[in-house]
């Protein structure tokens, strides 16, 4: 059986901040739209399912993110997710310029969790909450000049 990684499917309570933050970063749009009806009940297992949706393409074209806004059922506000705690944890990205992508982050009002890491001189990475609280890992790979 083949498998692949279709996209990582995160729930906003802004989709146009989340777009403008993910775009910022570099990833491109590849479109929008507005689901429901029955077969988005189903698939979602959610009855009423009403939700404004982005997906957004990385720019080597492996990776999508779906970013989704409910308008029905109204959509329920949660704790952010720690680091050490079990479920959906982050979304990572590789940057090849770390403090050119905080600067951009920062723009958007998201900043380090705590600052920035060197891992043995390999990689300089960071945790920050990006737009509805997601965690989001940024890394940059030192080897590559």
């Amino acid at each position: 059986m083949a498998i692949a990684l279709e996209n990582v499917g995160i729930a906003v309570r802004d989709i146009d901040a989340a777009i403008a933050f993910f775009t910022d970063l570099g990833l491109s749009l590849v479109g929008r739209d507005t689901v429901s009806g029955e077969w988005a009940d189903t698939a979602v297992g959610l009855d009423g399912n009403h939700a404004r949706i982005a997906v957004l393409q990385t720019p080597d074209g492996n990776g999508q993110l779906e970013l989704f806004e409910y308008i029905h059922p109204e959509a329920i506000e949660t704790e952010p997710t720690l680091p050490h705690e079990i479920g959906m944890h982050r979304v990572a990205f590789s940057v090849d310029d770390l403090d050119a992508a905080l600067e951009i982050a920062a723009r958007h009002g998201c900043h380090p969790l705590r600052g920035v890491a060197t891992y043995e001189d390999i990689y300089r990475l960071t945790y920050l909450r990006g737009p509805s609280g997601i965690l989001v890992m940024l890394a940059q790979d030192l080897r590559t000049p």
